[in-house]
């Protein structure tokens, strides 16, 4: 009997297996739970391991063998009074990036904030224009609006800028102060600049959908514009407001590229730019591991609290029912300032930096009209270059071109990689909905996104170190795997809001005629949500073309565009710096917009969800 029993419960068990196994959401859920196990939540175990282990440069330092236990990295980088180490090379740095970080939010929110309710809420003209180029500083990198803010107000009597004129200069003579060009205020200006379009974005989508009959029963109370706005506008968009501001806060905290740009003088040292420099160091690579952990805490952190403050209100939504009535608010004689001054500001930050790059590549002497040259583009000669010997002009430098096309190859893999596993993670997200295995899935899928980029490259960095995986270590198969990785978040989230749209009696209706899952995805559910599909794979290829901090670590010289931009800028010869800035963000709009009018895809589809 107990033998009969056991057999039964043997065959329900695999007849249970056989019928898992035959859902492909079941499958596919848990395939990416040992993937994402793997790849994002083992390697911060060696992230920690790292920062507690004495390393092959520190054994003199430490006086303890390689890869024994050590809290020395800890105690020198947070408690360290000789020399005012710590101050110095910690909370200084901390302190100045938290400073840069709040600012950098304050002007993010209130640009974004501003125009999102001008376009969405008032009669100012020219919408349309205005809101297709306000996107264009978040599509562009952040270190290219840094480029043009040095390119536009440095000037001659900067020592740090070696006696070269900047279009302000050039075109009126002013010169202004040191502090305007370098260190605390330019860092953070260049970075709300950069993020103003994220909150833009994420703004102006809930008051494009906020229900206008609040609004208008207001109106007829006669509340007043500005208590409307206080008491009725912003209770609305809270959410959108306490997550565009914690969001913005965390990637300011941790950015590396705008401060290094921006740091000619020595003067502003952030947590990000000494990380960089601690890693270079081989004595000094576990402190390095611990700014990475002490980023990845404050990144946790934010979510908590942003989670915390929105998650006490159950709901954000208001009444039943929506009108599309819109009452727009007449700005009156204020009308044409303002549009003229919103103009002037969104096209000096989206279209000038584009004619900048490209000027100051065809000048002889930075600054100077009179000194137009092609040389810079089209020499065979060698150019004076420290850093790769022997370099020429853009067009026919093999180090240039090889670069490009590797950034080209680690885009188009990383969102091959990225767009095709956030459509399978966002299926199983959506018909496994409710399911434990499948909502730890959507969480692993999302928290690279937490992680500061540098951070997450130092993680890798961390595993490329181990015996087993050292055959990783400055190779572009690290990068396709770390950029995989961390753009997952862009098109996991894509597919599962486009997957949570489909109903699956679409997919059940061909279910019944014995279609393959395989040909229903590509025949049935691509076909219909295709501009979000396809908007899953542009970001993370437009994001990885444009990323210097995920890299800047584990890439080796030479081998990504943008890891050779920085090191012609950092090596004085600006003109072909500018050269490749002013490919790279054509080749990024062009696909944008290539991709746009072929699909309908679209890189606002893909932010923030």
């Amino acid at each position: 009997m107990a033998v009969q029993i056991k057999q039964i419960n043997s065959r329900k068990a695999m007849n249970n297996l056989r019928s898992y196994i035959k859902k492909p959401a079941n499958i596919i859920t848990v395939l990416f739970f040992v993937i994402l196990l793997f790849t994002v939540c083992l390697p911060l175990f060696s992230l920690v391991r790292d920062s507690f282990i004495v390393h092959p440069g520190e054994v003199r330092d430490v006086g303890a063998k390689v890869n024994s236990f050590t809290l020395y990295h800890w105690k020198t980088l947070l408690a360290e009074k000789l020399y005012d180490y710590s101050r110095i090379t910690f909370w200084k740095p901390l302190f100045n990036s938290i400073l840069m970080a709040l600012l950098s939010c304050i002007i993010s929110v209130g640009f974004g904030g501003v125009v999102a309710w001008l376009i969405t809420r008032s009669d100012i003209p020219g919408k349309k224009f205005l809101s297709t180029i306000f996107v264009f500083p978040y599509i562009m990198p952040s270190w290219s609006i840094a480029m043009f803010w040095e390119n536009f107000f440095k000037n001659s009597r900067i020592v740090a800028c070696y006696n070269q004129v900047g279009m302000l200069e050039s075109i009126t003579g002013i010169c202004v102060p040191e502090w305007m060009l370098y260190g605390f205020f330019p860092c953070a200006m260049c970075l709300g600049i950069h993020y103003a379009p994220f909150a833009y974005l994420l703004i102006g989508g809930i008051l494009r959908n906020m229900d206008a009959n609040l609004e208008e029963a207001a109106t007829v109370l006669k509340a007043s514009r500005f208590k409307i706005l206080r008491k009725v506008t912003l209770p609305i968009v809270m959410p959108a407001l306490i997550s565009t501001v914690l969001l913005v806060f965390s990637s300011s905290l941790s950015s590396f590229t705008v401060p290094s740009f921006l740091n000619k003088n020595g003067s502003f040292a952030t947590v990000s730019t000494t990380m960089r420099s601690l890693f270079n160091s081989s004595s000094m690579q576990g402190q390095g591991f611990v700014i990475a952990i002490i980023l990845l805490v404050f990144s946790v952190v934010i979510l908590t609290i942003n989670n915390s403050l929105t998650g006490k209100r159950k709901s954000f939504t208001t009444v039943s029912g929506k009108s599309g009535q819109v009452s727009l608010v007449k700005l009156g004689k204020a009308r044409m300032p303002i549009i003229i001054l919103v103009m002037i500001i969104a096209v000096f930050f989206a279209i000038v930096p584009l004619l900048s790059f490209a000027l100051e590549s065809f000048l002889e002497v930075p600054g100077d009209y009179s000194t137009f040259t092609t040389y810079y583009w089209t020499t065979k000669d060698t150019l004076e270059d420290r850093v790769f010997g022997s370099s020429q002009g853009i067009l026919v430098n093999p180090t240039i071109w090889k670069a490009m096309g590797g950034s080209i190859i680690l885009s188009l893999a990383v969102a091959f990689i990225s767009g095709t596993s956030g459509i399978m993670i966002g299926y199983a997200s959506a018909r496994k909905r409710g399911s434990r295995l499948a909502r730890w899935v959507s969480n692993m899928a999302f928290f690279p996104y937490l992680i500061p980029a540098m951070s997450f490259g130092a993680v890798y960095l961390s595993v490329s170190y181990t015996k087993t995986f050292s055959f990783l270590r400055s190779s572009i198969w690290l990068l396709i795997i770390v950029g995989g990785i961390k753009f997952l978040p862009f098109a996991s989230k894509s597919g599962a809001n486009s997957m949570m749209q489909l109903s699956p009696e679409i997919e059940e209706a061909a279910m019944i005629i014995d279609v393959p899952w395989w040909k229903r995805m590509l025949k049935i559910l691509f076909p219909i949500q295709k501009a979000s599909f396809i908007s899953g794979y542009l970001l993370p290829f437009i994001s990885c073309m444009r990323e210097l901090s995920l890299f800047v670590l584990i890439a080796a010289p030479g081998s990504i565009i943008t890891r050779v931009l920085q090191d012609f800028d950092t090596n004085g010869l600006t003109q072909v710096s500018n050269g490749i800035n002013f490919l790279i963000i054509v080749i990024v709009l062009l696909v944008q917009f290539v991709t746009n009018k072929l699909t309908g895809a679209s890189i606002d589809k893909g932010i923030g969800g």
